[in-house]
């Protein structure tokens, strides 16, 4: 294996927790180094939040995102027993605020680079992976399009719960889902998720045009 490649599969292996990974000491001491020279300004504390896996990640590296039947279930589980809703606010919030938040790519970069200002505003970086407004061109594609949400899935309560849910933690759905958990890991606020989800399925978003 080339050698740069053994650090990238080192990489892999120190900042995601996969198992079952053949590497040479020498390597995963050379992957260890280049992490810590990348992102020389974090601190002991921003190591151990990145680093350290939470139940659901580490289950998740065992079986390689696909997990037995019985432990997906104990995922999805954990993922909903852990959700929690805006407490003075209904759930299809302000599609305004959405749209601002959908589109926010900012927030969560520690390298020397350059690093977040400590007011960075924080984001769903939503475009990043899917394609919402059809007006937008620079949409991904690691994800299902929802441009026009809201119009096949409407406003209903279910409807709007289920949206919230799967924006809060994907888990709850899709066990070892790629998507960022950004309630559970209180990268978004409730009152904030809620204005995505408006962003979504109110009929006058941009997304339902």
């Amino acid at each position: 294996m080339h050698a740069s490649w053994r650090i990238l599969s080192c990489l892999a292996a120190a900042s995601l927790g996969w198992t079952g990974l053949a590497v040479a000491d020498d390597d995963v001491i050379q992957a260890s180094e280049l992490m810590r020279r990348s992102f020389s300004s974090a601190t002991s504390e921003e190591w151990a939040t990145r680093l350290r896996q939470d139940s659901t990640q580490a289950l998740c590296s065992k079986y390689r995102n696909q997990p037995p039947p019985q432990v997906a279930a104990q995922i999805a589980a954990d993922a909903r027993s852990s959700m929690r809703f805006p407490e003075s606010r209904p759930l299809l919030g302000d599609w305004r605020q959405g749209e601002r938040l959908a589109s926010i790519g900012a927030g969560g970069q520690i390298g020397t680079i350059e690093p977040d200002r400590p007011d960075a505003a924080r984001g769903g970086n939503c475009y990043a992976c899917h394609a919402l407004a059809s007006t937008e061109v620079a949409a991904g594609t690691l994800g299902p399009s929802l441009t026009g949400y809201g119009r096949r899935h409407g406003t209903s309560s279910e409807s709007v719960r289920s949206v919230y849910q799967r924006i809060y933690n994907a888990q709850a759905f899709t066990p070892c889902s790629v998507m960022p958990r950004f309630g559970h890991n209180g990268w978004l606020t409730p009152e904030q998720i809620a204005d995505i989800v408006a962003y979504l399925l109110d009929p006058a978003s941009p997304v339902n045009k």
